[in-house]
């Protein structure tokens, strides 16, 4: 019998409680359309799906012809299937975790070290830093997203702090005018007195910063409640953070961060050191094979204000600038490429429209995992030893320069997204 190196796979969920819950989860849906067995439970948040190797959460292999369990053993047994390049650059690891979020309240302030911090820290804080690797991020919308991403331009964060007493307090005069007089001219001027700024804030005491928190919410409330607009003190995203996260410090970083929204198909990339936080909507993400996350605000969890002040890229920039642009292919029109500026993954969005009946998913250089979000097929490759029955949710594991044939037979097309890593 051929060797087996295209199978399906049955993907670990987490049930993190910033998740939505039961069937307005995009994560519960795909899970319900993959298999008709789970029982999706309507008051419980389903909030990532991995799709990959990683030892906390490692995929199990859907076909008992193959002897190992979990596609982390298979890897390891058949080191091969990621490609040369990706198996000699990565010592015979696959390189990346690709996730489908599904995001009811926010999650944390955080920004993830690059490759020489997150060595250091895992040698001095293994407990909080489990690996010294980096972990760049990059999310797609699969339906509207919103998240906090980078720091604003400086004269939004200077109209806040003109706006919010509340935060000016905090932050102090000093400070502030050391922004406020901080010229576009100097960058590196500007990147001084803005982390000069943030740092005072995070660092600020807790009985100041709950006192003023809860003077501002008091304040904005009021100001709704009078029909007053509040669009100058970012009224309505303070109010409903401070509704998931009552009197944390991470409320105040809306007045310093980027609010990005991004539409179904739209994209953005997380490189080392950038503040960020998602805060609602349902999205494909891929990351370099990491737990590395320097926490500050919006949550519960072990919070590390010192190095993330420390770490943290101070460089403002417009929302608009986040957006990271997908490229359509040379080669096939039907694919999009997220290529982002590091090498342990790319993203592909392909979309096949409802006139095509038959459709050959290219074979690439890397191993590579596929999911289906929309539409039926059944696939057909060398490499698999029978047909592979394709719907919304299937999760499919790739081996290198292996190519898919894909009889459609859903009357309004397919949408997939293949993650792989292009070296």
């Amino acid at each position: 019998m051929a060797e087996i190196r295209v199978f399906p796979l049955s993907c670990p969920v987490q049930n993190y409680s910033w998740g939505k819950l039961g069937l307005a989860s995009e994560v519960a849906k795909l899970l319900a359309s993959s298999d008709p067995l789970v029982q999706i439970q309507p008051d419980r948040p389903y909030a990532e799906l991995w799709m990959g190797a990683h030892p906390r959460g490692d995929a199990v292999i859907r076909d008992n012809r193959i002897p190992q369990k979990t596609l982390g053993q298979w890897i390891s047994d058949n080191p091969a299937c990621l490609g040369a390049k990706v198996k000699d650059t990565f010592q015979g690891h696959l390189p990346f975790l690709f996730k489908v979020l599904s995001i009811n309240t926010a999650l944390s302030i955080q920004a993830h070290p690059s490759k020489e911090l997150a060595a250091k820290l895992h040698t001095q804080f293994p407990e909080h830093y489990p690996d010294a690797n980096h972990k760049p991020e990059m999310a797609i919308a699969l339906t509207p997203f919103e998240g906090l991403c980078g720091f604003r331009p400086v004269a939004e964060i200077v109209s806040f702090l003109q706006s919010v007493p509340e935060l000016r307090a905090l932050i102090g005069e000093v400070a502030v005018e050391q922004l406020e007089r901080s010229g576009s001219d100097d960058p590196r001027g500007v990147a001084a007195a803005l982390r000069v700024c943030f740092t005072r804030l995070m660092k600020s005491e807790k009985k100041l910063f709950v006192d003023q928190l809860n003077m501002l919410v008091k304040r904005i409330s009021q100001e709704v409640a009078e029909g007053k607009d509040t669009s100058g003190s970012n009224g309505d995203l303070l109010l409903r953070l401070h509704s998931q996260y009552p009197g944390d410090i991470g409320c105040f970083t809306i007045y310093f961060l980027n609010l990005v929204r991004l539409e179904p198909g739209e994209a953005m990339f997380l490189g080392a050191n950038e503040p960020h936080a998602y805060l609602h909507g349902d999205c494909v993400e891929c990351m370099a094979c990491s737990d590395n996350t320097v926490r500050a605000g919006l949550t519960p969890k072990f919070i590390d204000v010192l190095t993330l002040c420390e770490m943290l890229n101070y460089t403002p920039a417009p929302s608009s600038s986040k957006i990271f642009p997908a490229a359509q292919s040379q080669l096939d029109p039907n694919v999009y490429l997220y290529d982002p500026p590091v090498p342990d993954f790319a993203i592909m969005r392909i979309e096949i429209p409802s006139s095509i009946k038959l459709y050959l998913l290219s074979a690439v250089d890397s191993a590579s995992i596929l999911l289906v979000v929309q539409g039926a097929a059944v696939g057909t490759s060398t490499a698999a030893a029978s047909e592979i029955p394709l719907c919304r949710g299937s999760v499919l594991f790739i081996s290198a320069n292996e190519s898919i044939s894909l009889q459609l037979s859903s009357p309004d097309g397919m949408l997939l997204f293949r993650a792989c890593c292009l070296l």
